[in-house]
């Protein structure tokens, strides 16, 4: 029915050499910009590419820790702002939340221990609740972490223009947008790249505030008694004009509105992929290392904030106005030069802080992605070996909203706090329900679950009087944006349901093959080759296979069964996982070869690992086309009765950008 047919390669014009050397020269310029903005792509076969890629402590410290110790630089301010005309009463606060970073950063060492390769709020609420709960859960963090990428950016630019001339404050907006777009090129480089960058800058930050809070401790100790005085008698003055009750209000709200304070505490056990082995204790060291520099960094500002006296000023941040008066004696130039660096340092760190958004934020939706609430693209490694993808849409998010909220710090903290206390609060509970579940084999979880139950009561404190006291002032608006993602979650998750239950129609395809027998087979027919693309021994790879011999009778006597295993965030976590990845995708491929003997044919598997697909079946391909000249390559692809912009999204049809290359280069392709 259907002729052999040969492969006839058109004789080339002068004019299409001409063109064909345009698109290359053209090819190779832009992967000569790529290489130069995003850098090489990685080789796959480096040995020590999991070490080049991982951090150690003091760089995750940089990279994770700093999306905590960042909030120092507003979260502080939002709750002394919050006193009011009692701004003795910080000390109360500064010292709650002290507390709380203490208790918060234990139980998080807790969910490391449990989740060693990683224990984001979304895999926890995933495992210990259930996949509803990690679902949103999940979808909190991701619109966390694009607010942390825009709040961190704008109060950098805060901090910045706070030491810059009054008449520069129009450019602060457009400077807060470029950030946005440098920060999400650098981190397409990749996570180790971008931490390096801003090391020495963090450190700066480090320096220049330890210095600050321990002048003005140290500088006034003899002044503490006093300040205990003036601490008891605003109290007795609060109790006077608000009463107990009233004093208790103003505290609990100073406490809430500092809530931004905590916020970058998850980011380390959500990172645990990226860091080096041993992953568990790596992330406890950078834990400690966030744990106390973040509360010694509130407590010596409120501290400080109270000897001086500071109160707000028009274009600055209370950090500035604290560094300008700690520095008002010093000799020349010296205090404006060393409050520039601070403030600089500040904007340095809080870029830093953004990593955060950029290293977490496309991990939690590559994980998501691989469950299927999301499209499964998200999950996919650029030769940079990144989640390019994730990166890109954190970017265009952030700069969405920082362009939509003008870069109010005041505003963003509010949005931002409320879901990072959903994702704490989703976590703590299911730890609580852990340790309940295993008290008869762990003897230590009573301790474990207060822990872990301390944390559930301050997060779902903070969460409920956030959404209580700012849902007017724009809470509202993450809880609706968040209730869209998580209905977009569940729309795609239905979709993909769909398919699978269509797909599964075909497997009744391997159940045949796994009960054929060893030797059933006709003898080998002779005949051209076919090499045939799959993915994983499975119902539509079979139906691509049984495919050919019926629509070419007697055509086919060779096949060759091609399979990329596709490195993506769930696959690639060491060097480990790398070989258990390889030798499952030779054995399914492999099935297939034995599968096409036991049916009378000659076949042959090979296989390659790659985070590029096309690209490597093309270079496959190509070798395969020189020793079998004749041959024709086949794929399978799922198809749509109604196609929509819908399903071409959630799905790669891989297939035909390959038909189109091969098309192209003059090499047979057919779709089954």
């Amino acid at each position: 029915m259907f002729p052999s047919f040969k492969v006839v390669r058109p004789a080339l014009t002068r004019r299409g050499l001409d063109c064909i050397g345009a698109i290359m020269r053209n090819r190779k310029l832009g992967e000569g910009l790529k290489s130069l903005i995003v850098g090489r792509a990685r080789d796959l076969s480096d040995r020590r590419l999991s070490h080049k890629v991982s951090l150690v402590a003091v760089l995750a410290w940089v990279g994770l820790g700093a999306d905590g110790l960042s909030s120092s630089c507003y979260g502080p301010e939002e709750a002394y702002r919050a006193l009011g005309s009692h701004p003795a009463l910080s000390v109360l606060v500064a010292l709650a939340c002290v507390v709380t970073i203490a208790v918060i950063c234990a139980s998080y060492r807790q969910i490391i221990d449990l989740f060693p390769s990683g224990g984001g709020g979304y895999l926890v609420a995933s495992k210990l609740l259930s996949p509803t709960a990690g679902v949103v859960s999940g979808s909190a963090l991701l619109v966390d972490y694009v607010l942390t990428i825009t709040i961190s950016v704008a109060s950098g630019a805060d901090a910045l223009f706070s030491v810059l001339p009054a008449d520069w404050l129009a450019w602060r907006l457009p400077f807060a947008c470029v950030g946005v777009g440098c920060l999400t090129l650098i981190n397409l480089r990749g996570v180790r790249e971008s931490v390096l960058l801003w090391a020495p800058v963090f450190f700066v930050f480090v320096g220049t505030h330890a210095l600050a809070i321990l002048l003005a401790i140290v500088g006034h100790g003899g002044e503490m008694p006093a300040i205990a005085a003036q601490i008891v008698a605003d109290a007795g003055k609060a109790k006077v004009e608000l009463g107990w009750l009233g004093v208790l209000a103003l505290l609990l709200k100073a406490y809430s509105m500092g809530a931004g304070t905590y916020t970058g505490i998850e980011a380390v056990s959500n990172g645990l992929p990226i860091l080096r082995e041993p992953r568990a204790e790596t992330g406890k060291r950078t834990m400690n290392y966030m744990g106390v520099s973040l509360a010694v960094t509130v407590f010596g500002l409120m501290l400080a904030y109270l000897i001086y006296g500071v109160q707000p000023v028009e274009g600055k941040t209370l950090n500035a106005v604290l560094f300008e008066r700690i520095t008002a004696g010093w000799p020349g130039r010296w205090g404006a030069w060393f409050t520039g660096l601070s403030m600089v340092g500040a904007t340095a760190l809080l870029f830093v802080a953004a990593q955060a958004g950029f290293i977490d934020g496309p991990r939690v939706l590559a994980n998501m992605a691989l469950d299927r609430w999301f499209p499964t693209r998200f999950a996919s490694l650029s030769d940079r070996f990144v989640t390019q993808n994730g990166i890109l849409l954190m970017g265009g998010a952030a700069l969405i909203a920082m362009l939509a909220t003008r870069g109010a710090v005041g505003l963003l903290v509010v949005l931002y706090s409320i879901n990072v206390f959903i994702t704490f609060c989703l976590s703590q509970l299911g730890m609580v329900r852990h340790w309940w579940q295993v008290r008869g084999k762990d003897r230590a979880w009573k301790r474990k679950l207060g822990i872990n139950g301390v944390g559930l009561g301050l997060s779902s404190f903070i969460l409920v009087s956030l959404c209580v006291v700012k849902f007017d002032e724009g809470g509202w608006v993450t809880l609706v944006v968040t209730g869209a993602l998580i209905a977009v979650a569940f729309a795609v998750k239905r979709h993909y349901g769909m398919a699978l239950r269509d797909l599964t129609r075909l497997e009744g395809l391997v159940a045949a093959a796994e009960a054929a027998v060893d030797g059933m087979g006709r003898t080998a027919t002779k005949g051209r080759t076919a090499i045939v693309l799959v993915n994983g021994f499975n119902g539509l790879g079979l139906h691509t296979f049984l495919g050919i011999p019926r629509i070419f009778p007697g055509t086919f006597g060779h096949f060759v069964f091609l399979q990329v295993g596709v490195l993506d965030a769930g696959s690639f976590k060491g060097t480990r996982e790398l070989e258990r990845l390889r030798t499952e995708t030779f054995a399914g491929t492999q099935r297939y070869a034995d599968f096409a003997r036991q049916h009378g044919f000659t076949a042959e598997a090979t296989i390659e690992i790659s985070h590029d697909l096309l690209g490597t079946i093309e270079s496959m391909s190509e070798a395969l086309m020189k020793r079998h000249p004749d041959a024709v390559i086949f794929g399978g692809q799922l198809a749509f009765e109604h196609e929509t912009v819908w399903t071409r999204w959630l799905h790669n049809y891989a297939v035909f950008a390959l038909q189109r290359i091969f098309c192209r280069q003059g090499v047979p392709f057919v779709i089954v």
